[in-house]
C-alpha cells in the first residue's frame, strides 16, 4: 500500500561554480525535466526500512554504514525522533549520475521528503536543505552547498556561503540547452585539485575568484532587468575562468565551441567540471540547432529547458 510519494528536480549552476567555495556568490536553477522520485509502501511487520534504488538494482537498509542512501534516511528519522519504521521506499531517478546536474542530492531530497511525508510531519525546505547538505559533505568533501540548496527550495536561488540563500527574480524567461559529456564529473576530486592551486596560489587563486563574483553580480542584474542578451558573453567569460581553475576538459571545451558555433548566445560548463555537463544560451530559433550540434560534437544527451 502506498503511503507517500515525493520527488525533487535536477539543478544547473549558471554562474559562480567553485568560487561559491570561496565564499563568492553563485547563481544556481532547477531542472524540472530531470527529476528523482520516492515512493514509500508499507512493508512487512519487522522488516525494518528497506530501500530500493530502482534504478541501480541496489537494495539499502539502515545498517549499510556509509551508504548515501542510509545516511539521509537515518537523517531523516532522527529529525523527525522515529524509530526504525517497516516500509518499503521505491527510489527512482532520470537525473544523469556525476554529471553536475545534482542527481545525489536530489535523490536525498526526494527521499528525506518521503519519509517525512509518510511520517505525517512534512519537511520544509530549510529542513531539507540542511540534511541533504549532511550527507554532501560526506561523500563531496567540502561542498559549496549550492545543490541542495536549489534542490530543495525548488527554485532559482542567489547563493553565497554561510548566508540565507535568496531567490532571485527573473525579468524574462531564459533558454538552457545542458549538454552532457557522459564522463562521469569527480566533483570531489576537482574541488579538492582547485583546493590545492588555491594554496599554492592563493593570490592567483582569489583573483579568478574575484572575477567571477563579478560576474555573477553582473548576470543577476541582467537577468531581474529582462536582459537575456548580456548572459552570453557573461558565460563565455565564467567559462574561460573556469578553464584557469582548471577544471574544464576536452570534451567540456568541444561542447562549448560546438553550442558557440551553432549560434548558441554564449555557453560554458556547469558544475564540478571535468566532465558532466555545460550548458548554452539559446532562444526558440536556435534550441534545435544547437542542440543538433552538441549531439554532433559529442553529447550523450541534450536537455532544452526554460528557467522562469
Amino acid at each position: 500500500m502506498e503511503i507517500a510519494v515525493a520527488s525533487a528536480p535536477g539543478k544547473v549552476i549558471l554562474f559562480g561554480e567553485h568560487a561559491v567555495v570561496y565564499g563568492r556568490p553563485a547563481l544556481a536553477a532547477p531542472v524540472a525535466q530531470v527529476c528523482a522520485s520516492a515512493v514509500v509502501e508499507a512493508g512487512e511487520p519487522g522488516s525494518g526500512l528497506i530501500l530500493d534504488a530502482m534504478d541501480l538494482r541496489e537494495r539499502v537498509t539502515l545498517a549499510c554504514a556509509g551508504h548515501p542512501l542510509a545516511e539521509i534516511a537515518r537523517l531523516a528519522l532522527a529529525e523527525l525522533g522515529m524509530s526504525e519504521p517497516d516500509w518499503r521506499v521505491g527510489i527512482s531517478s532520470t537525473i544523469p549520475i556525476a554529471s553536475g546536474m545534482g542527481s545525489g542530492a536530489a535523490v536525498s531530497a526526494a527521499l528525506a521528503r518521503a519519509i517525512a511525508t509518510a511520517a505525517g510531519r512534512p519537511f520544509s525546505a530549510e529542513t531539507v536543505s540542511a540534511l541533504v547538505y549532511e550527507v554532501e559533505r560526506l561523500h563531496h568533501g567540502t561542498p559549496s552547498g549550492v545543490d541542495n540548496t536549489v534542490i530543495a527550495y525548488g527554485q532559482p536561488v542567489y547563493f553565497k556561503r554561510g548566508e540565507a540563500p535568496q531567490p532571485f527574480a527573473i525579468g524574462a524567461p531564459l533558454m538552457l540547452a545542458i549538454g552532457d559529456t557522459g564522463i562521469a564529473s569527480p566533483t570531489k576530486v576537482a574541488v579538492g585539485d582547485v583546493r590545492a592551486g588555491w594554496q599554492r596560489e592563493t593570490a592567483r587563486y582569489e583573483a579568478l575568484f574575484d572575477a567571477v563574483a563579478e560576474i555573477v553580480e553582473s548576470a543577476r542584474q541582467a537577468i531581474a532587468a529582462g536582459r537575456v542578451g548580456e548572459l552570453g558573453p557573461l558565460m563565455n567569460q565564467n567559462h574561460g575562468l573556469l578553464r584557469e581553475m582548471g577544471v574544464s576538459s576536452p570534451e567540456l571545451d568541444r561542447l562549448v565551441e560546438a553550442a558557440r558555433a551553432a549560434g548558441a548566445g554564449g555557453a560554458k560548463l556547469s558544475g564540478g567540471g571535468r566532465g558532466g555537463n555545460m550548458i548554452a544560451l539559446v532562444t526558440r530559433e536556435t534550441a534545435a540547432t544547437v542542440a543538433n550540434a552538441l549531439s554532433a560534437a559529442g553529447a550523450r544527451r541534450v536537455i532544452v529547458t526554460d528557467i522562469g
